[in-house]
């Protein structure tokens, strides 16, 4: 079934301006930077520094769990890697597949701002986005949709963790 899905949105690979937004998305994703410039500007005023504090703490928990053990231990191949008929929009990767490390740390920043108590636009924003930044894996071609949903997971465990660590340390204040 991952197959047929990554297979479906290959389809619509071939439409220049669409190819284009893709790998902008994609990018966007990247090292989570469109995650940590917002986490940044949060930081930045007192009214939200405990938003992005909580949003910096998901991205930690996101790389740590996502890219540096799961990935691992899982070892699964890129489908670029498997499929002979897949021929990826971006550089090919040298890492592993599952799970999706876009999709994680979007939904681990998105879940943190929903969970942090950030305006119903913001978190309702920062969900889409990481929805398109997720898909956009798949339009690309380094990820099957398995990869993305187990991201999504990871992201909101994360995400909750993260908003869980943050309650924790701001009840020890005195």
């Amino acid at each position: 079934m991952d197959e047929q899905i990554l297979y479906f949105i290959q389809q619509f690979t071939g439409l220049t301006w669409l190819d284009n937004f893709m790998i902008g998305l994609s990018w966007l994703g990247n090292n989570g930077v469109i995650w940590c410039i917002i986490s940044t500007i949060l930081l930045l005023r007192q009214k939200t520094r405990y938003n992005g504090l909580v949003c910096i703490v998901a991205l930690l928990l996101s790389l740590i769990f996502c890219n540096l053990i799961i990935k691992n231990m899982i070892a699964r191949p890129r489908p670029y890697d498997v499929l002979p008929w897949l021929q990826p929009l971006i550089p090919r990767l040298t890492d592993y597949s599952f799970p999706s490390g876009h999709a994680s740390s979007s939904f681990a920043a998105a879940m943190a701002l929903a969970l942090s108590g950030m305006d119903k636009t913001w978190f309702i924003s920062a969900f889409a986005l990481a929805f398109l930044i997720g898909l956009s894996r798949l339009y690309v071609g380094v990820h099957y949709p398995s990869d993305m949903l187990g991201g999504i997971v990871l992201g909101h465990i994360c995400g909750y963790l993260s908003w869980g660590i943050a309650r924790y340390f701001s009840n020890k204040r005195l």
